[in-house]
């Protein structure tokens, strides 16, 4: 059935990437992609990456040398791609992208002088960028309620003070959050245990606020909780869709491969409300070609409404059953769930689904000729997808399309939920989450007493604070401390202005970095302490982190400065378990990194392998390639579980936008510069589309004010091709319009959007 159907629906939509090239590169040029005939896209919307060469140089002119052996030794802790110095195992070209460059600075910059911590009201109100380039925090500072600033203390008085709040506090009453930015594995793993030893499952990280949708759909739907491909499989499949993902911005180096796949004949396509100019062609500086005359990435755009992808999604599958387009064989054998997801499918109208969606019925049907067409896919999604309040069931409805067509666990094919930070994959699986232990084990009465005995500690069994909680727990008075290693809560979550009065209710809030953040500016209710932390290049022993494609990879420590008395997140979180809970010492104590992994690979057996990783370039994939290889699935019935979805509901007034947040020129909260090279738009923009423009009486760069049920935001009106009644703001600076209250009913995340009106500013 399989080669018949195909055999017509190439007639329809012909593919010419070609069976057994996946991964393959094809060195020869190929006029046929470029996307200008000008010489190095001179007058194009694109990074200057050159320029980003010399500006790297010049930021890191006083430690050259120490910023080349971070390049070339180090593993990137940028996105999460993952290398071995300059080079990773996908191609074999250089791997170096802006964004790791404009975070070198962070690595090899000099200690900040701590008198200007003397007096915090000089530095409050300056934007993050400007705090960031005061230098590295060196020594720990104290902070109490009435100083103007903060002064020097001595580690033991640090974490003595921080461990005695603790032991005279209710364990519920303590959290604890790690961010993702350079954290790896063996930090993650230490402050899941550390913080366990103290009595809480309340700890949380980045990870869990990007992607736990991803999680929970995909472990329903696969038994497997991450990408269950290889980034090799993008290069000569059919088809890679992008679902809510924009690589161009978020992780440059994947242009590399989509530019070798393209030159395979594979098709790209993007679904998103806005025609993102770096997808639509981008300009590969380490390939001569793509460096020259640009590459065109994305054959077609389905530009959805924000929070249409359910719509769209189901009504692609509703057509290719239709249409015949579904691998039956593979369906009937493999899966179960498939009668009621059709059954739910038949009970969704298509106008229902337009409605949706925002596009019309040939759209998606267009859509599914590609699917069906297809005999490999690879299909990718980020946090355009996750970040909604039914973000869960957004990755159900890709979980659905993917399953329909086999496209799992074979080359060529797979469901890759792409990460945007270099510590994040880790950081799911290393148990630093409130409600699962070390290899993703839910949190319960069962799990915890397996690994009480494995760790020799009672550990607690009932879910703790995921990190909105925290803050909402902190308003309400309900947090004693607040321990954030890394992060900025101030730019992360929605509402800032509640956000930072939470913070200043904590009585003992406790801030590991390696540089100064406004949220450590906000007045304290008692106490507050600054930690310095080291970075990865910095630490003895050398580090791991794992990347998206669940390679883990060993970064060693690099030779170079060392800033003042900056420690491992890992050593200091253990440290203070012992101090709060001496009696734990013995379980407590490592010899180092080393050790750690030892006890990882005992206790997460997924991660067998990585006691072994001890030179610069080890790695071990952990799943092999493909995860469910060969369709064994690892659920209770052996097979993959297709879900029904309903359609969420869309109650946007007459005159009213649905506006989502974006990134620009940044990596993550970090700005770093007031305009995005790929679109052309100011850090103030409001991405709209010319035709709403028109009817709500605004030219490009009129002012405008946005508001939404909880706040408002002032910006300039940017011409975009982006979907009709959908907007765009930039973020951290879009957050103040985001309901705090609105998050996703399983995974507990906040929504990154507002339903907002626009009102064109009064001169």
């Amino acid at each position: 059935m399989w080669v018949r159907e195909n055999a017509v629906l190439n007639e329809r939509f012909p593919f010419s990437a070609s069976p057994g090239t996946i991964g393959v590169v094809n060195r020869r040029w190929q006029p046929s992609l470029w996307a200008s005939p000008k010489p190095f896209g001179i007058g194009e919307g694109r990074p200057n990456n050159y320029l980003e060469i010399l500006k790297a140089i010049k930021d890191n002119r006083k430690q050259l040398p120490y910023a080349w052996r971070i390049l070339n030794q180090g593993v990137c802790d940028g996105c999460a791609l993952g290398t071995k110095g300059l080079r990773d195992w996908t191609v074999d070209e250089v791997h170096l992208c802006n964004v790791r460059l404009r975070l070198l600075s962070l690595n090899t910059m000099a200690a900040l002088d701590t008198d200007l911590l003397e007096d915090a009201r000089r530095l409050t109100g300056r934007r993050s960028a400007e705090l960031r380039e005061l230098g590295r925090l060196a020594y720990p500072m104290l902070r109490r309620r009435g100083d103007l600033g903060f002064t020097r203390i001595s580690w033991d008085d640090a974490l003595d003070r921080i461990a005695g709040r603790i032991r005279a506090t209710d364990p519920q009453r303590n959290a604890f959050y790690l961010t993702s930015r350079g954290m790896p594995n063996e930090s993650y793993y230490a402050a899941a245990k550390a913080v366990r030893a103290m009595g809480t499952n309340s700890i949380d990280n980045a990870a869990r606020v990007c992607h736990a949708p991803s999680t929970f759909a995909l472990k329903e739907g696969l038994g497997v909780a991450a990408t269950t491909c290889s980034y090799s499989d993008w290069i000569g499949s059919d088809l890679v869709v992008f679902i809510g993902s924009n690589p161009a911005n978020n992780q440059p180096v994947a242009m590399k491969y989509l530019y070798h796949a393209r030159k395979q004949g594979t098709k790209v396509v993007c679904v998103n409300p806005y025609r993102e100019p770096g997808m639509e062609r981008y300009w590969v500086p380490s390939n001569p070609e793509s460096a020259l005359f640009g590459t065109k990435i994305t054959d077609r755009f389905f530009q959805i409404n924000t929070g249409g992808d359910v719509g769209f999604l189901n009504g692609t599958l509703k057509y290719m059953i239709g249409a015949g387009l579904v691998d039956r064989d593979f369906v009937d054998r493999h899966t179960a769930g498939f009668g009621a997801l059709e059954s739910g499918l038949a009970g969704q109208s298509w106008e229902e689904l337009e409605r949706g969606a925002g596009l019309p019925r040939a759209e998606m049907a267009a859509f599914g000729e590609m699917l069906g067409a297809a005999r490999t896919c690879v299909l990718v999604w980020s946090m355009g997808a996750t970040q909604h309040a039914y973000g869960e069931n957004n990755v159900r409805a890709i979980v659905n399309l993917g399953l329909a067509k086999g496209f799992v666990g074979r080359t060529g094919c797979g469901l890759m939920p792409i990460r945007g930070h270099s510590g994040v994959q880790g950081g799911a699986e290393m148990g630093a989450y409130s409600t699962v232990f070390p290899g993703g084990v839910p949190v319960g009465e069962g799990s915890a007493a397996e690994l009480s005995q494995s760790w020799g500690f009672e550990v607690p069994s009932s879910p703790g604070l995921v990190a909105p909680a925290m803050i909402d727990a902190a308003h309400r008075g309900d947090l004693e401390v607040l321990f954030s290693a890394g992060g900025n809560f101030l730019e992360v979550m929605p509402e800032p202005e509640f956000v930072e009065e939470a913070l200043g209710r904590v009585p003992l809030r406790v801030h590991m970095d390696i540089v100064v953040s406004s949220q450590m500016l906000v007045e304290p209710a008692d106490e507050v302490i600054l930690l310095p932390a080291a970075t990865r290049y910095e630490t003895p022993g050398g580090v791991t982190e794992t990347s998206t494609e669940r390679r883990i990879i060993f970064s060693p420590e690099v030779e170079g400065r060392r800033i003042g008395e900056a420690r491992p997140e890992w050593d200091v979180l253990l440290d203070l378990a012992r101090r709060a809970v001496p009696e734990l010492a013995g379980v407590l104590t490592y010899t180092g990194t080393a050790d750690l992994r030892r006890e990882i690979a005992r206790v997460v057996p997924l991660y067998e392998g990585i006691q072994d990783l001890t030179q610069a370039g080890d790695s071990v994939q952990y799943g092999g390639p493909h995860l469910c290889a060969g369709w064994e699935f690892p659920t209770p019935d052996g097979k993959a579980h297709f879900s029904p979805v309903p359609l969420p509901v869309h109650d946007v007034p007459e005159g009213s936008f649905v506006c989502t947040t974006r990134r620009g020129k940044q990596f993550n909260s970090m700005v770093h510069e007031k305009r995005d090279p790929l679109t052309g738009a100011r850090r103030e923009a409001v991405y709209m589309n010319v035709d709403d423009a028109k009817q709500a009486l605004v030219d490009e760069g009129d002012a405008v004010i946005l508001r939404s049920r909880v706040g408002e935001f002032t910006g300039k009106v940017f011409i975009a091709r982006v979907a009709r009644g959908n907007l765009q703001v930039h973020w951290p600076e879009g957050s103040v319009l985001i309901d705090r209250a609105c998050r996703s009913a399983e995974s507990q995340i906040p929504d990154y959007n507002a339903v907002v009106t626009v009102t064109k500013a009064t001169p």
